[in-house]
């Protein structure tokens, strides 16, 4: 193995899986730099990996602890679009079983757009149930915020064909009689939880990048309606889309 080139053992080390995998015993002993460099990346590789895997198990914490107790379908709550000027607030409700393997699976936010479409497909596909609720500008303007985010995911917990037996809810508990565990940054420590967070937010994403080509000018389809200055300049300009929170300032300045 040591007369392999440099490229040669490169393209062996895509396929270890293991520091004890026989293969890797020789190439520890061979004095090149390119091959000791290249067994420095695979470690990397390999303790990334172990840490990712790790952190995965950890956001099953509240999962097993109920899954233990007897609950059979939990429901992982988020939501999305509480703080932008224009567009809908869309909720989601994720219910997963124990054998739920995407280790990908964290709080949306801190994941790249391409990986968070990946993910979005695989998650719709592998969940026991996904089930979405939207409450646009009117209904926020007509309820305030928080009330339409209250409303939108009690009704994406009740859309659900699978009756929760116990929910998780980031943030924002729901005043009805289902059992809950209300957790602050719940993206973050648990899986269902992340879950509905990469749903909700890829489900909104394209919902305001369909809006930018109804209402150009704005940025929609990168700000997803935040008060970026884009936005502001686009209101300054353009004025007032039908999709703006007409109780959020600044938009009513510019009606």
């Amino acid at each position: 193995m040591s007369k392999m080139t440099i490229s040669e053992v490169k393209e062996l080390l895509k396929t270890v899986e293991s520091e004890s995998d026989p293969r890797l015993d020789l190439l520890r002993r061979d004095p090149r730099k390119g091959v000791q460099t290249a067994l420095t990346q695979l470690h990397k590789r390999l303790e990334q990996r172990a840490q990712a895997y790790a952190a995965f198990k950890e956001r099953f914490k509240y999962e097993n602890n109920l899954w233990s107790q007897g609950a059979k379908y939990v429901a992982g709550m988020d939501e999305v679009g509480r703080g932008p000027l224009a567009g809908p607030v869309v909720t989601c409700a994720v219910i997963l079983d124990p054998s739920f393997d995407l280790i990908g699976v964290t709080d949306s936010k801190q994941l790249t757009r391409q990986e968070r479409e990946k993910l979005y497909l695989r998650i719709v596909d592998e969940a026991v149930e996904v089930s979405i609720a939207v409450n646009d500008q009117d209904v926020i303007d007509s309820m305030n915020i928080y009330a339409a985010t209250q409303d939108a995911m009690m009704r994406a917990v009740n859309n659900l064909y699978h009756r929760p037996d116990h929910l998780i809810v980031d943030a924002v508990p729901l005043p009805f009689d289902y059992p809950q565990t209300t957790l602050i940054k719940g993206d973050q420590k648990s899986i269902s939880v992340a879950a509905a967070s990469i749903v909700a937010k890829e489900y909104r994403d394209h919902l305001m990048r369909d809006y930018d080509r109804l209402y150009p000018g704005y940025g929609f389809a990168e700000n997803m309606g935040y008060g970026t200055k884009e936005h502001l300049d686009g209101l300054a300009k353009y004025g007032v889309t039908p999709i703006h929170r007409r109780s959020f300032n600044p938009v009513p300045k510019y009606l």
